[in-house]
């Protein structure tokens, strides 16, 4: 299939509203096991992620416990789906119990070919709008990709890192963080889907899961730093229970390299961009 069938869908909008709604923000912080911000707080960076999600009935799910594609999204003609990565521009925070905007636009749909076959990447931009202001602007790269064996390790090793944290994704975790979003994907919670269908060794871990730890683990190590920008980029899967760090170190003033993984090699690659001025 050439790139030119998605053209229909680059430029694509939809606009949806929600509430950053204390009951769920409890939710997530219990799943975090973290004091829960309270009403006109900021919410804690990349909490967002559970929020915007549309409900679907069980019927107009796909396989794989996504919603079924071809509606926003262009059809993924039965390939696996993943979080490719994110660009996050932190603006001002979000903030519990306020009323917020997010408005959606597909940038890009393009069709690559490598060494694991075809792979359909599809980038959507996401802003968030509160008071009438943009306070949030999130750019988010999915994959598609045929069924073929999944990458198990990584020949880079983390690297030394100033500051990490030991993360064990428990399959209990898991299901509260699939629970908490609002996200059907069977990779996460059911083990002979996982194992079967898409060949996975267990349960995998969520990469927003990864990248929202990881940037916790910065937030802890400087508590005053004011976050600009967050990239990241997936690497290879995690996979429940087996144990990972989170950390990094500061690469130049106001930037940071964070990443996550284990002795199987990195797992996942971020940036943060930051305010150095506020930092201890």
């Amino acid at each position: 299939m050439s790139n030119s069938d998605f053209s229909a869908w680059i430029g694509r909008r939809q606009e949806s509203q929600d509430r950053i709604s204390f009951t769920l923000v409890k939710r997530i912080a219990a799943t975090f096991g973290e004091p829960a911000p309270q009403p006109g707080e900021p919410l804690p960076p990349l909490w967002h992620w559970a929020f915007f999600q549309e409900p679907v009935t069980a019927e107009e799910l796909g396989p794989d416990g996504h919603p079924a594609l071809g509606g926003f999204l262009p059809p993924a003609h039965n390939r696996n789906r993943m979080w490719a990565g994110s660009r996050i521009d932190f603006y001002q925070p979000l903030k519990v119990e306020a009323d917020v905007t997010c408005v959606s636009t597909i940038l890009n749909v393009e069709e690559k070919h490598g060494r694991t076959g075809s792979l359909l990447f599809v980038t959507v931009r996401h802003e968030y709008f509160q008071d009438g202001q943009r306070v949030l602007q999130d750019e988010q790269d999915i994959v598609y990709r045929e069924p073929t064996p999944p990458k198990s390790n990584s020949t880079e090793a983390p690297p030394q890192s100033q500051w990490q944290a030991r993360v064990e994704p428990s399959p209990t975790l898991l299901f509260r963080y699939s629970a908490v979003t609002f996200n059907g994907h069977r990779i996460h919670y059911d083990w002979p889907y996982v194992t079967e269908a898409e060949g996975y060794p267990g349960l995998v871990v969520h990469g927003p899961l990864i990248a929202t730890l990881n940037l916790r683990a910065f937030t802890k190590a400087h508590p005053k730093a004011r976050l600009e920008r967050f990239t990241f980029r997936g690497v290879r899967p995690l996979i429940s229970p087996q144990p990972f760090e989170v950390g990094g170190r500061l690469i130049d003033s106001g930037k940071a390299q964070v990443w996550a993984g284990n002795q199987d090699g990195i797992a996942q690659l971020g940036e943060v961009r930051f305010s150095e001025g506020d930092t201890p």
